[in-house]
């Protein structure tokens, strides 16, 4: 009989314990109270295990969990954060959401991609294909890094011994951002080409300036998260060209504007829109100018793999002698993502 009664009340002292998340339906649940991140809580229900729950259906919640503030300074407090008929509550005061920038953000580590995409043709045709995309990225609260890096091969012809490169080339793109407000940051880049088909032994690329952050992953009702910023800055540029012609400059300086987008939308939770452009023309001479372009998406297939599909466009309004000035690429691979 103690031994029961010793159960009984061990089990009483459990349920306790429990926080206790009440929905505004009229139902309730009992379990863990976990993050609170895009407005959703992460709770481990009793009942239900792992569900996250619209922080706008919750009435009330009943815990001693304390969450983090990420205010719009990038500064941190720990607080004993709850929720009170949706909205967002601390010692009994609505929190001013206008203040916080993100409530238990993600926890600060490398991320990175890697795609592949590969060809091999037999009979008639004889050739092979081979695209690998690779990025690595991290932010901290007052600084970002973000580094690309892509190989391009393709042979062609009618047998094992007729057949000749079509496509050989890569590049390597590393920048840093140091964020001086929410808003406004400061960058440095370089960047490394080189295009056997295109004549272009290698360019290399070095630049700064100033860039604004209009969106960071703002999420809107009707559409979904948007990231959206803009850059505008000076670089410096070096070509060696196999056969360059006489009124093409090899080196000179040039004016930087860039643009990133991300969109993650609202009817799925596994696709991710992306488009990229930069622009750089010379100072003395606007007439001679490089634009790089892409757009796509990425669809997540199982786990970290992923699907991407994605149209780049490279033009050079001043190539090598003989070579065009747009290259337009197609490209859909496998991915792993993490």
């Amino acid at each position: 009989m103690k031994k029961l009664v010793l159960v009984l009340a061990t089990i009483a002292g459990m349920a306790a314990f429990a926080d206790k998340v009440s929905l505004k339906s009229g139902s309730f649940l009992t379990g863990k109270v976990g993050v609170i991140q895009d407005g959703k809580l992460l709770f481990e229900s009793d009942d239900l295990g792992e569900i996250k729950i619209d922080v706008k259906n919750i009435a009330s919640i009943e815990s001693e969990a304390m969450h983090v503030l990420q205010y719009s300074d990038l500064s941190r407090e720990e607080l004993p954060l709850t929720v009170q008929d949706g909205e967002y509550v601390v010692n009994g005061e609505k929190v001013n959401m206008d203040n916080v920038k993100a409530i238990d953000p993600a926890e600060e580590t490398w991320h990175g991609s890697v795609s592949v995409a590969f060809q091999a043709d037999r009979g008639n045709s004889y050739g092979h294909s081979a695209t690998i995309l690779a990025n690595i990225n991290r932010r901290w609260e007052k600084d970002r890094f973000n580094a690309d890096f892509g190989y391009y091969y393709s042979d062609s012809g009618t047998s094992r011994r007729d057949h000749e490169k079509t496509k050989d080339n890569w590049e390597v793109e590393a920048q840093h951002d140091h964020f001086w407000t929410q808003k406004v940051y400061s960058y440095e880049n370089a960047q490394y080409t080189r295009d056997t088909m295109a004549g272009l032994s290698s360019r290399v690329r070095l630049g700064a300036g100033l860039g604004y952050q209009w969106l960071d992953k703002d999420e809107f009702e009707l559409t979904g998260k948007w990231s959206f910023n803009q850059e505008l800055g000076l670089g410096w540029t070096h070509n060696v060209y196999n056969d360059r012609n006489s009124d093409v400059d090899a080196d000179y300086c040039s004016v930087h504007y860039a643009h990133h987008l991300l969109f993650d939308p609202n009817f799925s939770d596994t696709i991710q829109f992306f488009h990229n452009l930069a622009y750089d023309p010379a100072v003395h001479d606007w007439d001679q100018y490089t634009v790089e372009a892409d757009v796509g998406a990425r669809a997540k297939v199982y786990g970290n793999f992923d699907l991407l599909a994605k149209i780049e466009w490279n033009y050079d309004s001043a190539p090598s002698a003989g070579r065009k000035r747009s290259d337009v690429r197609y490209i859909l691979g496998l991915g792993y993502k993490w």
